[in-house]
C-alpha cells in the first residue's frame, strides 16, 4: 500500500519537508545527529554533558571549576590530577589527565610543581 494515499500520509511527508528546513534543525549543533545514535555519558546513576561537565569522583562538575591542590596551588579537575608527593616537606604536583585512560598520578605527565 502507498503511504501518500493515506489520509495521513501526505500532511506527514509536507511536515517533515518543512522541519528539515527549520530554524531549530539549522541551529542545532554539528554533531548532534550522533549525539542522539551513542549511549549518553554517565556519571554514577546520572548523565552528563561532556561539553559543559565532567565526571570526577562521581561527581559531576562544571569544566571550568577549580580546586585547591595543597596550601598555594589551583587545578581544574576536570583537566589535572592534584598529586601529593613526599620528598621531605609535602609537595604537590599538578598532573594531567590523559582522554580516554584512567589517569593515575605515578603514570601522568607533569602540568606543573606547585610552589612550597
Amino acid at each position: 500500500k502507498n503511504p501518500l494515499s493515506s489520509p495521513l500520509g501526505v500532511p506527514v511527508c509536507i511536515t517533515i519537508f518543512f522541519l528539515q528546513g527549520s530554524k531549530a534543525v539549522a541551529d542545532a549543533p554539528m554533531g548532534s545527529g550522533l549525539w542522539l545514535c551513542q549511549p549518553a555519558p554517565r556519571c554514577g546513576d546520572q548523565v552528563y554533558d561532556p561539553s559543559q561537565h565532567c565526571c570526577h569522583d562521581d561527581t559531576i562538575l562544571p569544566l571550568k571549576q577549580t580546586r585547591q591542590c595543597g596550601p598555594n596551588c589551583t587545578f581544574w579537575p576536570c583537566l589535572e590530577l592534584c598529586c601529593p608527593e613526599s620528598f621531605g616537606r609535602q609537595r604537590f604536583v599538578v598532573r594531567l589527565k590523559v582522554p580516554g585512560t584512567q589517569s593515575q598520578c605515578p603514570s601522568s605527565p607533569i602540568s606543573r610543581i606547585c610552589p612550597r
